[in-house]
């Protein structure tokens, strides 16, 4: 069992940057694939990136593929999602989540914890 808190959102201008984080509690962090998905108003939840256990590997959809950057902190129990180059569609609540799956795992009903979520607005 993991326990999930997002931080970091905010209001940006666009091509601007911001640095999401998540923080998970339990002792089993290390052993789950990390992910950050997001909701944008009327639209469903859709998958951003993932990571594997280790940290070594990372997957991205391609609309963020060169623009954010997601890491693992696994002795601070940690997750992070730097986004640079933000554009105006990047806007959306942003969550964090941990699946049992490998690292291509983009269904949401994979992923079996979840952080309640921190919205970010990119201004034009």
């Amino acid at each position: 069992q993991v326990q999930l808190v997002d931080t970091g959102g905010g209001l940006v201008q666009a091509g601007g940057s911001l640095r999401l984080s998540c923080a998970a509690s339990g002792r089993s962090f290390s052993t789950y694939t990390m992910g950050w998905f997001r909701q944008a108003p009327g639209k469903e939840r859709e998958f951003v990136s993932t990571i594997s256990m280790s940290g070594g590997s990372t997957y991205y959809t391609d609309s963020v593929k060169g623009r954010f950057t997601i890491s693992r902190d696994n002795a601070k129990n940690m997750v992070y999602l730097q986004m640079d180059s933000l554009k105006p569609e990047d806007t959306a609540v942003y969550y964090c989540a941990a699946t049992r799956g490998p690292l291509t795992t983009t269904e949401r009903s994979m992923f079996l914890h979840w952080g309640q979520g921190t919205p970010v607005t990119v201004s034009s």
